[in-house]
């Protein structure tokens, strides 16, 4: 379980996050949605360890960074938005990079290269370099990576960004599967995306959690029963 009490984050003057508080457990995937500057890069890189909060604190599975970092870090799994690779590296040796970082096993290195090729459709581009691939399959390389050690918590940003519908239909799909024992948190602007995966949606706007709830209770915050509206009507009302 994710724990996130009185969280907030500020860059100078600036206050990124402000007293944010919910709780995820696994079998949940949750969506964070909001428009840009609302918070959820800022939100994501807390949870995954990369900034420390100015405020609050983060409890993942009843501990916090401060006294088990380490432990922490192994549970989790995060994509940003950029999909980083390392350019020069061949996808096997990526995935085989990103085994190794993870402490697996030279046994465990090649079922699970094989695995995740098969279940992300890698295997043609396995001896290709990672700097020669679309982008559909950098993203797809980049989420295979980090499953690569089995994260209990996987943190993705806008995870099918230049997927054909065909890749979204299987990556989405994986998802849901995979967080029926762990926690999937994503964060997208598609709005087709939260309706597809979503079990929860987390709604940020200026730095404050405006909503909880699901994408379903969400659209019927809008006279059309609609998400966009509703998404449009909450986070531009103070404008």
């Amino acid at each position: 379980m994710i724990t996130v009490k009185k969280l907030g984050k500020n860059f100078g003057p600036l206050k990124a996050l402000d007293n944010i508080n919910f709780t995820i457990a696994a079998g949940e995937i949750v969506t964070l949605l909001g428009p840009n500057g609302a918070g959820k890069s800022t939100l994501m890189r807390l949870l995954s360890g990369y900034l420390e909060p100015t405020a609050g604190q983060i409890e993942i599975f009843g501990k916090t960074y401060t006294s088990n970092r380490r432990q922490i870090l192994s549970q989790i799994g995060y994509v940003p938005e950029n999909a980083p690779l390392y350019g020069e590296m061949t996808v096997f040796e990526f995935l085989k990079f990103m085994s190794a970082a993870r402490n697996l096993s030279a046994k465990q290195i090649a079922p699970q290269i094989s695995e995740l090729s098969d279940q992300f459709e890698l295997s043609e581009v396995l001896n290709q370099k990672c700097e020669t691939l679309s982008k559909g399959f950098k993203r797809r390389v980049a989420i295979a990576g980090v499953l690569t050690s089995s994260p209990r918590i996987l943190i993705l940003d806008e995870p099918t960004e230049g997927l054909d519908p065909n890749q979204k239909y299987i990556t989405r799909q994986f998802f849901k599967d995979y967080a029926k024992n762990n926690i999937v948190i994503i964060s997208t602007h598609i709005m087709e995306e939260v309706t597809a995966l979503s079990s929860r949606v987390i709604l940020l706007n200026k730095g404050k959690l405006v909503k909880d709830t699901t994408a379903e209770r969400l659209s019927e915050l809008s006279p059309d029963n609609n998400l966009e509206t509703a998404f449009r009507r909450i986070t531009n009302k103070n404008k």
